[in-house]
């Protein structure tokens, strides 16, 4: 570990080459300086564009705690202040709009294009990786000096590939989700092309010292544990959420994938169509955690979103997504997202005490 400026981390510059042979990437930035994979994201953004500069997301409004960073709600520190121009195609029955973004792109004034995998707070299909090669195959005839950014958090080690090997320059994802495998207590990732994580890394820290400095704090052993147990984790939590999927199809709710379908993240959602059933759903979430089960999840604002979210984390890491985790904004058509669980065994249980705090009058 290092502290201070973290000149000569030996540990921490040895990671970053892990990341990067394990994404088959040029380079890695993975620093626990990184707040979240918002902050990551943003760091990205900022680091790519320039004023005058378009962004274009293709697979329609990115996640909710992006607004403030694109601009959406005038935020005086938002890529829009900066004069960075903001596009997006929506997805067309879960799929990539395939004309619609090769007649944009053609035009090559384009400078970053963005791609969530994962479905965030909205109800279409998660990216699977076939789907994001084969969008980037397109993206490549028709525009070569466009670099594709893709968000990929929620998705890692789900398939066999990741996007780098696809196709795409930069990837970008949270280490309290998947890669954090329930261990690094926060952090994130970005990887791809070396130019553009040098750039990131400029961003992140200062001009002319990009990865030569930022200490790690004693953060390297968990980010190497965390890793190592990723996999293993991963598994976990997609066997949770097929239990869930299962179980709540069962009792005649609508879920989304259907427990037998190909899954492209460890996101579960379930559509009550009703607040007070969203509510008591994720209260047992809550009841069923390991970590604060006598907690009592409530509704409320939090920093990012418009809607009163209701989250229930009874994780060991504040906001652990890869824990057994639940949250939903408090608007039509009240849905739920079900995500992680570090063991099937404490998921089980989770779900299980979900539903009955759901099917109590």
């Amino acid at each position: 570990m290092t502290t201070g400026y973290g000149y000569g981390d030996i540990g921490r510059d040895t990671l970053e080459r892990v990341y990067a042979h394990i994404f088959k990437a040029e380079d890695a930035l993975v620093r626990n300086q990184f707040i979240s994979g918002t902050h990551a994201l943003s760091t990205t953004f900022f680091a790519l564009l320039r004023p005058g500069d378009v962004l274009l997301s293709i697979t329609g409004k990115p996640y909710d705690t992006l607004d403030s960073v694109i601009g959406f709600n005038d935020n005086a520190s938002s890529l829009k202040a900066f004069g960075i121009n903001y596009e997006q195609i929506d997805l067309n029955d879960n799929d990539f709009n395939y004309e619609l973004i090769k007649e944009r792109v053609i035009k090559k004034d384009i400078k970053v294009i963005e791609i969530q995998r994962s479905i965030g707070y909205s109800l279409r299909k998660s990216i699977s990786i076939e789907k994001l090669e084969k969008v980037i195959k397109l993206l490549r005839e028709v525009n070569s000096d466009v670099i594709i950014m893709v968000d990929n958090c929620y998705c890692e080690f789900v398939s066999t590939k990741e996007p780098i090997e696809v196709g795409a320059d930069i990837c970008v994802g949270s280490l309290i989700k998947n890669l954090g495998g329930g261990i690094a207590s926060n952090g994130a990732y970005i990887v791809g092309r070396k130019d553009l994580i040098h750039l990131c890394s400029e961003r992140l820290n200062v001009a002319g010292e990009a990865k030569e400095v930022g200490p790690s704090l004693g953060a390297n052993k968990s980010f190497f544990q965390g890793l190592y147990m990723a996999p293993s984790v991963v598994a976990n939590s997609l066997k949770t959420v097929v239990l869930a999927s299962f179980l709540l199809e069962q009792l005649g709710y609508e879920v989304s994938p259907k427990w037998n379908e190909e899954r492209a993240d460890i996101v579960q959602t379930i559509t009550f169509n009703n607040p007070d059933k969203l509510i008591k759903f994720v209260q047992g979430i809550q009841k069923g955690s390991a970590i604060d089960a006598n907690a009592l999840a409530e509704p409320s604002d939090m920093p990012g979103y418009d809607d009163k979210i209701i989250m229930a984390s009874g994780s060991f890491t504040q906001g652990s997504s890869i824990e057994l985790s639940c949250d939903g904004p408090i608007r039509p058509p009240y849905v739920a997202y079900l995500q992680g669980s570090l063991t099937y065994e404490y998921g089980k249980i989770g779900i299980l005490k979900a539903i009955e705090n759901l099917e109590k009058n």
